[in-house]
């Protein structure tokens, strides 16, 4: 594995927890231990909190073109080092290589998209109605933030995050995954050769979470929440900030519907169904979730699909020639073992995969179902794993509305080769993003995020460093 620093990183140094406690870090292809990090406590949390509030005024104050160019520094630094960087995520986290390399690039491109954003913050002037007024508006970065990242990308979803904060002119504690803190600490060196100064951003890896993030959203000095993980989270983090009132952003859980119409190319179907379903082994909150297609094309897509999805070779995520890594942990896996049982039990037919192998590592197979009942648990639960099930429908409307039965609005699919339909289908759909014809959606340039119980705000896109940002509004009076 690569070396990397395992200690927190505060105030631009790397240090012990307080209590010098530890925390293993497990690859999940083997079940062994990789290393230990430090496991930071609440003395930790008000270490990072008093440096990025102590970098807070001089940061605001930096030139925009200066904060631009250590995003452009870190971005050229990141694709230098993309082996490194993809065998340390692999290790961690345990996605094949080749997969690691693709994460690698678009995490980059976020510091790249926000280095070119950060030279565009606007304000502006006007006459008000009266005559009498004019108004200068300015934008200005809304102070320290607490950023918490997932484990399923753990280089990119720190970039989003890092990249429009310090676009902004806001410092930072990011609180990564405790299953995947090394790419977040190999980010903090790099950030720091890039010229960050210190304390702008700060890193505290821990396996206690309510401890460290709970005071820091409560005491009044965090301004800012930026979260990415599960909705059941996301609703404890909403009550914590509510009694200071913190800015929040969320990207949440989702139950994507991925619809497939009789009139769709069924290659472009399964093709869109490959990335949708298996890009991160299925571990990806824009995963598809709910295959719906259309009763007389059923049949041929499950064949298909199964086809492509038998033919994947799951293995460890560094062995040449490998599909599909392990999944994050054992109860990753124990949850989408007991899914796909509650779905055969309920009469789904399994085309391919449906047991796990044996030996070490959290590994699963890729899975098809067709006829799933739609009662199974896997249809109103996110399954985090390579696992497709297939229900058919008869017309638009019928499922239009069982796709948007869900209290989650994160990602849809919709495959048909009708213009017409697929505008209206998409619109239809009570989600925040659409693949239309593609099971990709996901771009460093294009806003992200749901709708529902999948979130608050976006990230990414010209409107991403908005959610860094207040408005100021000065009257000034001619007379």
């Amino acid at each position: 594995m690569t070396e990397v620093l395992t200690q927190l990183f505060i105030g631009g140094a790397w240090v012990d927890a307080a209590d010098g406690a530890t925390m293993p870090v497990d690859d999940p292809a083997t079940g062994e231990i990789l290393c230990h990090v430090a496991d930071a406590g609440p003395k930790d949390a008000r270490l990072a909190e008093e440096a990025a509030v102590q970098a807070q005024p001089d940061w605001a104050r930096t030139a925009p073109r200066a904060r631009s160019e250590i995003l452009r520094r870190a971005h050229e630094l990141i694709l230098e080092r993309t082996d490194e960087l993809a065998h340390l995520m692999t290790s961690e986290m345990g996605k094949p290589l080749a997969e690691a390399r693709g994460e690698v690039a678009y995490a980059a491109e976020f510091f790249r998209w926000f280095s070119e954003e950060a030279v565009r913050i606007d304000g502006g002037c006007g006459t008000l109605p009266d005559g009498r007024n004019r108004m200068l508006l300015s934008r200005r970065p809304v102070g320290p933030c607490l950023l918490i990242t997932p484990w399923n990308f753990p280089l990119a979803m720190g970039t989003r995050k890092i990249g429009p904060a310090i676009a902004a002119g806001c410092t930072m504690i990011l609180k990564p995954a405790p299953q995947t803190p090394l790419s977040s600490l190999a980010l903090a060196g790099i950030l720091k050769e890039a010229g960050l100064p210190d304390g702008v951003l700060n890193i505290v890896t821990t396996s206690r979470a309510g401890e460290v993030c709970e005071p820091l959203l409560r005491g009044g000095r965090i301004r800012k929440l930026s979260f990415t993980g599960s909705t059941a989270v996301g609703r404890l983090l909403l009550a914590q900030c509510a009694y200071t009132v913190v800015r929040t952003s969320m990207e949440l859980g989702g139950n994507a519907p991925f619809i497939v119409f009789d009139d769709a190319d069924l290659d472009v179907a399964v093709d869109g169904a490959m990335v949708a379903k298996m890009r991160n082994m299925g571990e990806a909150c824009t995963a598809a979730n709910r295959f719906f297609v259309h009763r007389s094309v059923a049949a041929e897509f499950g064949r298909r699909l199964a086809e492509r999805m038998g033919a994947l070779v799951v293995g460890p995520g560094t062995r040449d020639g490998v599909d599909v890594g392990p999944l994050i942990d054992a109860n990753g896996r124990a949850k989408v073992e007991e899914l796909v049982a509650d779905a055969v039990d309920r009469g789904a037919e399994v085309l391919v995969g449906g047991r796990r192998p044996e030996g070490p590592g959290n590994f699963y197979p890729p899975t098809v179902l067709a006829g799933v009942d739609p009662g199974s648990r896997l249809m109103d639960t996110e399954i985090f794993g390579p696992v497709a099930a297939i229900l058919t429908f008869d017309d638009e409307d019928e499922v239009l509305r069982r796709a948007n039965d869900t209290p989650w609005g994160l990602v849809g699919y919709v495959f048909t080769q009708g213009l017409d339909r697929g505008l209206r289908v998409s619109e239809g759909l009570e989600v925040g993003m659409v693949g239309l014809n593609t099971g990709l959606v996901s771009n460093p340039a294009a806003p992200f995020g749901g709708v529902k119980q999948s979130g608050l705000g976006r990230e990414g896109g010209r409107v991403g460093i908005d959610e860094f940002l207040e408005y100021q509004y000065v009257a000034v009076p001619v007379r």
